[in-house]
C-alpha cells in the first residue's frame, strides 16, 4: 500500500469535515449565523439557542454524516486500495479536525460533538451506540450538552479499550476525546460556576443555574 492513499484519504476527509453545516443550514433558512450568539459555536446545540428545532436537527444529523461517511467509505470501498482500520481511524480523526478546525470558515469551527459522534459510528457502530446512549442519559438527567459531550468523551475510548481492546479505533476515540475535552474549557468552568447554559434554552436568556442563583441577595 502506498502512503499516498491513507494520505490523500485523509484530506478528502478533512475538506469534508471542514463543511460548517450550522452555518450554512442557518444561511439557507434565513437564520443568523450561530456564531454571533449564544456561545458562538457553530454547532447544532447552539442553532438550537435559535429557536429553530429543524435547523438544529439538520445541523446535527449533517455534522455527524460528515463523519460518519469518509470513515463507512474507507471501510467499505478501502479494501482494494488496501486500506485498512488504520486508515479509517486517520480519516475519522482528519474529518473531526476538519469541523474544529474548517479550512473553509478561517479555521474557527465548532466543538466537534456530533462529527465525533459520527466517526465512532464508522469505526464501531456498537461504540458509537454506547457513546450515544451515554450522552442521553446525562443530557436527559443534567440538561447540559457540554456536560453529557464531556463525559461521553471520557468514557468512549474506555469502552472500546474494554470491550473491544486496543488499536487504531481506540487511540482515535482517545484522541477526539481529549480534544474535544479541551475545546469544552470554558464550558467546564461554566459549568462549575454553575452559569452554564441548558439544553433548549434560547439565546439571550438567563441561565437558572446555581451560579446565578447565589449572586442574588439573601431576603
Amino acid at each position: 500500500m502506498a502512503p499516498f492513499f491513507p494520505l490523500l484519504a485523509a484530506l478528502v476527509a478533512y475538506l469534508i469535515g471542514s463543511l460548517s453545516f450550522a452555518v450554512l443550514v442557518s444561511r439557507a433558512m434565513g437564520l443568523g449565523d450561530p456564531r454571533s450568539y449564544g456561545s458562538g459555536n457553530p454547532g447544532a446545540t447552539n442553532v438550537l439557542r435559535s429557536g429553530n428545532k429543524g435547523a438544529a436537527a439538520l445541523t446535527l444529523v449533517l455534522d455527524a454524516l460528515k463523519g460518519f461517511m469518509p470513515v463507512w467509505s474507507v471501510a467499505s470501498f478501502g479494501g482494494a486500495w488496501g486500506l485498512g482500520e488504520g486508515t479509517a481511524a486517520l480519516v475519522g480523526v482528519a474529518a473531526f479536525l476538519g469541523h474544529l478546525w474548517p479550512l473553509f470558515f478561517g479555521f474557527k469551527g465548532g466543538k466537534g460533538v456530533a462529527t465525533a459522534a459520527g466517526v465512532l459510528m464508522g469505526l464501531n457502530p456498537w461504540l458509537g451506540v454506547a457513546t450515544l446512549l451515554t450522552w442521553l442519559i446525562v443530557a436527559y438527567f443534567f440538561r447540559y450538552s457540554s456536560l453529557a459531550a464531556l463525559v461521553s468523551a471520557l468514557f468512549a475510548p474506555f469502552y472500546q479499550v474494554l470491550i473491544w481492546g486496543p488499536g487504531p479505533t481506540a487511540i482515535a476515540a482517545g484522541a477526539m476525546g481529549v480534544l474535544l475535552i479541551w475545546r469544552h474549557a470554558a464550558n467546564i468552568q461554566k459549568l462549575l460556576n454553575g452559569t452554564e447554559s441548558k439544553l433548549g434554552q434560547k439565546s439571550g436568556q438567563a441561565s437558572p443555574g446555581y451560579g446565578a442563583q447565589r449572586d442574588h441577595p439573601k431576603r
